[in-house]
């Protein structure tokens, strides 16, 4: 009996939350999914600018030193 109300009550969220959203997956991001390639580049441009911001800032700092 609990197992039963359990799951009527997931499928119930399920249903809610699949038909707000619209049921199409990547609606709700802030940037097209559609052009991999393109989606590729960003994701390439903003983890590269994220790992190499440090070592461009050390490399400014040890430059500035001599």
């Amino acid at each position: 009996m609990l197992g039963r109300s359990s799951l009527l009550i997931s499928n119930g969220i399920k249903s809610l939350v699949r038909n707000h959203h619209g049921g199409v997956p990547g609606e709700n991001l802030p940037f097209e999914v559609g052009n991999k390639y393109k989606l590729t580049v960003l994701f390439i441009a903003f983890f590269g600018s994220g790992l190499g911001l440090p070592f461009l800032i050390l490399r400014h700092q040890l430059l500035k030193q001599q």
